[in-house]
């Protein structure tokens, strides 16, 4: 069924133009480059991976609860309205939320790659460029993945959110090349790769936990590449560049803590906007969420020596300055360790089942020459 036939809400044009700006930018040093980037760049090589072959696509989903979503976590639990719903409202409305969010994860991911195809094209060192060009496959192998698990699984896309829109048409549209390692690798990266942890932490879904470990150990290497790149440039500029950059990130980390609310949702099942906006404001499990999503941003952006008064004071108003210091190698290692620990509990269990068969067979064997 084609695509634009299972949203939930008209998504407009099939198609976005976003005017590109900035030059591309050629290297003719073929010999020379960061050892830790060229390394990184081995290991995006080494660790690429099918998503038809990897992920085990004959696991059920319930599309009415496809990520084991509590009562508790969902914004209207506790309003009025949330008192109305019969069990088939809720099993929709889990439907519908987990449609957005993985809609959105969607969206974010074919911004990715189109991001990091921008850095291949206007990165000043070909060691950027070649990672780029492994960053990009990745990109496009999520995407797939995704819109496959909404597709196959769940049945029902949501448009982009006009707030993820935003910040993407800002990376895009500037020329400084530096930006889409910024606005993608850092920021839109960044907050993906803590949504993305939440619920591979809490779901007991085997399909929807498996596919977020597995784009998680990917999202590692990226933001790894993002920091690296980022330090090394951010040394070279001067005060007022820095203060670009930084106004840059504020801005985009206000749209993304306002793009995490899923007010699309609530007005289709007839919630008024600005009230549905004041449902969302006012849940626990939503600001704790909300803040959450913050834990790999703000220790990335300091790590790479964005950290100025002015930065550091809209972190205090959102509540989360106290992430900078938060250990961002310990959580990319455990990424890593996560989807290789699913990988050998699958492998494990397959090698389980072969050797019953294989047994069930010599016995079946043996009681027929008997």
């Amino acid at each position: 069924m084609p695509t634009h036939e299972l949203y939930a809400n008209d998504p407009g044009e099939s198609r976005w133009t976003v005017p590109a700006s900035g030059a591309a930018r050629f290297s003719w040093e073929y010999d020379d480059g960061r050892e830790r980037l060229l390394a990184l760049y081995q290991k995006g090589k080494d660790k690429q991976w099918d998503g038809q072959r990897r992920i085990d696509w004959e696991l059920e989903v319930d599309p009415y609860d496809p990520l084991g979503t509590p009562d508790e976590a969902m914004s209207l639990y506790g309003t009025p309205y949330w008192a109305k719903l019969t069990e088939r409202d809720k099993g929709e409305l889990r439907k519908h939320y987990a449609s957005w969010q993985f809609s959105q994860f969607l969206h974010g991911e074919q911004g990715a790659m189109i991001c990091a195809a921008r850095i291949v094209e206007s990165a000043p060192d070909l060691d950027a460029k070649f990672y780029s060009a492994t960053q990009t496959m990745d990109e496009a192998r999520h995407a797939e993945i995704y819109g496959r698990f909404l597709h196959e699984k769940i049945g029902m896309l949501y448009p982009i959110n006009d707030n993820l829109r935003a910040l993407l048409d800002d990376t895009l549209g500037d020329s400084r090349w530096d930006m889409p390692y910024l606005g993608m690798q850092v920021l839109i990266e960044g907050l993906a790769l803590a949504a993305f942890g939440m619920i591979r932490d809490t779901t007991d879904k085997p399909l929807p936990q498996r596919i977020l470990a597995y784009v998680m150990q990917d999202e590692a290497r990226h933001v790894a590449f993002g920091r690296m790149a980022l330090r090394d440039h951010y040394r070279q500029l001067t005060d007022a560049e820095l203060r670009e950059r930084e106004e840059f990130v504020i801005e985009g980390c206000y749209l993304m803590r306002d793009r995490l609310r899923g007010v699309e949702v609530l007005e289709n099942f007839g919630i008024p906007r600005a009230e549905a906006e004041e449902i969302s404001e006012r849940s626990e499990f939503l600001a704790l969420f909300r803040k959450l999503l913050f834990s790999r941003i703000v220790p990335c952006v300091k790590d790479i020596g964005l950290w100025g008064k002015r930065l550091q004071q809209a972190y205090v108003d959102m509540g989360v300055l106290e992430m900078g210091d938060s250990n961002l190698d310990l959580l990319m290692a455990q990424d890593e360790e996560i989807a290789e620990k699913l990988d050998a509990e699958r492998f494990a269990a397959e090698e389980r089942e072969r050797v019953a068969e294989v047994r069930a067979a010599i016995d079946e064997g043996a009681g027929g020459d008997g």
